[in-house]
Protein backbone atom coordinates (compact mmCIF):
# COMPACT_ATOMS: atom_id res chain seq x y z
CA UNK A 1 0.00 0.00 0.00
CA UNK A 2 3.05 2.37 0.97
CA UNK A 3 4.32 2.65 -2.93
CA UNK A 4 0.99 2.92 -4.68
CA UNK A 5 0.39 5.80 -2.35
CA UNK A 6 4.07 7.35 -3.11
CA UNK A 7 3.85 6.43 -6.84
CA UNK A 8 0.33 8.38 -6.81
CA UNK A 9 2.02 11.28 -5.05
CA UNK A 10 4.50 11.42 -7.64
CA UNK A 11 2.44 11.49 -10.51
CA UNK A 12 -0.16 13.80 -9.07
CA UNK A 13 2.92 16.38 -8.89
CA UNK A 14 3.51 15.85 -12.33
CA UNK A 15 0.67 16.34 -13.86
CA UNK A 16 -0.08 19.65 -11.75
CA UNK A 17 3.48 21.12 -12.94
CA UNK A 18 2.91 19.77 -16.52
CA UNK A 19 -0.33 21.76 -16.28
CA UNK A 20 1.17 24.65 -14.87
CA UNK A 21 3.77 25.26 -17.49
CA UNK A 22 0.95 24.39 -20.79
CA UNK A 23 -1.63 27.16 -18.89
CA UNK A 24 0.92 29.96 -19.52
CA UNK A 25 2.38 32.91 -17.48
CA UNK A 26 -0.20 35.05 -15.64
CA UNK A 27 -0.59 38.25 -16.63
CA UNK A 28 -2.24 40.71 -14.47
CA UNK A 29 -4.84 43.96 -16.52
CA UNK A 30 -3.18 47.10 -15.99
CA UNK A 31 -5.78 50.23 -15.87
CA UNK A 32 -5.66 52.18 -18.86
CA UNK A 33 -5.25 55.81 -17.90
CA UNK A 34 -6.82 58.83 -18.79
CA UNK A 35 -5.81 62.32 -19.38
CA UNK A 36 -7.90 65.68 -19.19
CA UNK A 37 -6.22 69.22 -19.75
CA UNK A 38 -5.77 70.50 -16.48
CA UNK A 39 -7.45 73.72 -15.80
CA UNK A 40 -5.86 75.77 -13.36
CA UNK A 41 -2.14 75.28 -14.81
CA UNK A 42 -1.24 78.60 -16.34
CA UNK A 43 2.03 79.25 -18.57
CA UNK A 44 3.72 76.98 -20.92
CA UNK A 45 4.75 73.51 -19.07
CA UNK A 46 7.96 72.62 -18.73
CA UNK A 47 8.37 70.33 -16.26
CA UNK A 48 6.14 67.05 -15.07
CA UNK A 49 6.28 67.29 -11.05
CA UNK A 50 4.81 71.20 -11.64
CA UNK A 51 2.15 69.98 -13.56
CA UNK A 52 1.48 66.99 -11.54
CA UNK A 53 1.21 68.72 -8.45
CA UNK A 54 -1.30 71.31 -9.94
CA UNK A 55 -3.02 68.11 -11.05
CA UNK A 56 -3.03 66.72 -7.43
CA UNK A 57 -5.27 69.88 -6.05
CA UNK A 58 -7.20 69.45 -9.11
CA UNK A 59 -8.18 66.13 -7.64
CA UNK A 60 -6.20 63.42 -10.43
CA UNK A 61 -3.39 61.08 -9.45
CA UNK A 62 -1.01 62.84 -11.65
CA UNK A 63 0.24 64.92 -14.92
CA UNK A 64 2.44 65.20 -17.62
CA UNK A 65 3.40 67.81 -20.02
CA UNK A 66 3.10 67.20 -24.02
CA UNK A 67 2.61 68.38 -27.17
CA UNK A 68 4.47 71.06 -29.37
CA UNK A 69 2.07 73.70 -27.44
CA UNK A 70 3.60 72.76 -23.99
CA UNK A 71 0.39 72.01 -22.01
CA UNK A 72 -0.25 70.27 -18.62
CA UNK A 73 -2.55 67.15 -18.88
CA UNK A 74 -3.83 65.91 -15.79
CA UNK A 75 -4.08 61.79 -15.82
CA UNK A 76 -6.09 58.94 -13.28
CA UNK A 77 -6.94 55.87 -14.21
CA UNK A 78 -10.12 54.96 -15.96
Amino acid sequence: MGLSTKLFAVLFLLIIGYTETQLGPVTMAVARKCESQSLHFRGPCSRDTNCASVCLTEGFSGGVCKGLRHRCFCTRDC
